[in-house]
């Protein structure tokens, strides 16, 4: 959903390859941030195996969901939007930093 007042809501979904109907995966249901604010999209995901990799991908409305990064831990780059994947050490939980998104990165993630 877009807003008037310039605010953006992403709602996090988070894809986990062959092993979903296993996992038992956990996110709040949205987020909110202004244009340009950065913000995490948190998904649990306690039971992952530690052979599994963390997938991540973006629904824009009225698209197909596109791939947007992968890890097994630790952090690493995501291109587009700009920001960074965050993996925990115990890789119960990751998140997503989007650093200066737009209205345009509005998306189901």
């Amino acid at each position: 959903h877009l807003y008037s007042s310039g605010l953006s809501e992403f709602a996090a979904a988070f894809l986990l390859g062959s092993g979903c109907e296993q996992s038992q995966v956990q996110q709040e249901p949205s987020a909110q941030t202004s244009e340009g604010t950065g913000t995490n999209i948190t998904c649990s995901h306690p039971n992952i195996q530690s052979y599994e990799y963390i997938h991540w991908y973006r629904q824009l409305p009225g698209r197909a969901s596109t791939f947007l990064v992968s890890a097994l831990k630790g952090s690493k780059e995501v291109p587009d939007p700009a920001g960074r994947l965050w993996v925990s050490a115990d890789r119960r939980s990751s998140a997503p930093w989007l650093a200066r998104p737009l209205l345009g990165d509005a998306a189901v993630y």
